[in-house]
């Protein structure tokens, strides 16, 4: 199995610690983001690696990994450095946000799911985003489930009755999956905006809501915490087993 790694962001939140590096390569609890995941990955089996990079991108190349460079790293999100990569985009593959710290467990989880599209929804968000903010629902998304099938995500909730977890940034595409995902991306109308955002900012969120609108199924594998986002400097003082 591959797995990519979205690393492009400069995490401008986490400023002064990014001035002179990506936003990956901050550390937590004293090793960098970019090694604890590679050190999951490998732990659970997974040994070709991807890595998109964008900012600072000639100080991100760790041994065992092969790297490309999203140039438009400024102008972009997480989807338009995910398709800098499209090439790669075939079997089962694994996509994973650099800015979260988690441990092989988590990814041996996901890699059992046979859906189309996987990803990892923490069912015990609350008690993590408590520990990270006084209103939790604040920075919270939406994500509604009918068992584990996703039906909405990445919305703005107005009560905790629309967060039944949190997607944690953690992707697996089927072989068959991958050949959807690619498919719609294709098609997507590039003038259009996705939630309020012009193409290619598009989150990834907004992405897989598109899946699911065209009836792919996306389905939620469960976990209760066991991971971190790192999005400023205060999440580094929350001391998690990852």
């Amino acid at each position: 199995m591959r797995a990519i790694v979205l690393a492009a962001g400069q995490g401008a939140r986490l400023r002064p610690l990014t001035d002179d590096r990506p936003k990956c390569m901050v550390a937590y609890k004293g090793v960098p983001l970019i090694d604890r995941i590679l050190a999951s990955l490998r732990e659970a089996g997974v040994t070709d690696i991807v890595i998109v990079k964008g900012y600072k991108a000639e100080s991100l190349n760790p041994p065992g990994a092969r790297t490309f460079t999203n140039e438009r790293y400024a102008s972009g999100n997480m989807v338009a450095s995910l398709f800098t990569v499209e090439d790669e985009l075939a079997g089962d593959i694994l996509i994973t946000y650099s800015d979260i710290a988690y441990g092989p467990g988590i990814v041996q989880k996901l890699e059992t799911s046979d859906a189309d599209i996987s990803i990892v929804v923490d069912l015990a968000w609350r008690e993590l985003w408590q520990k990270r903010m006084s209103d939790p629902l604040a920075d919270a998304e939406t994500l509604k489930l009918d068992g584990r099938r996703v039906l909405e995500l990445g919305k703005k909730p107005w009560s905790y009755a629309d967060v039944e977890g949190q997607y944690i940034g953690l992707i697996k595409l089927s072989a068959r999956g991958a050949e959807k995902l690619r498919a719609l991306y294709a098609r997507l109308d590039r003038g259009a905006t996705y939630d309020g955002q012009p193409f290619e900012k598009m989150y990834m969120t907004s992405l897989l809501q598109r899946a699911i609108d065209e009836g792919i199924e996306v389905r939620a594998v469960p976990i209760r915490g066991g991971w971190i986002e790192i999005d400023a400097p205060s999440d580094l003082d929350i001391d998690v087993a990852v």
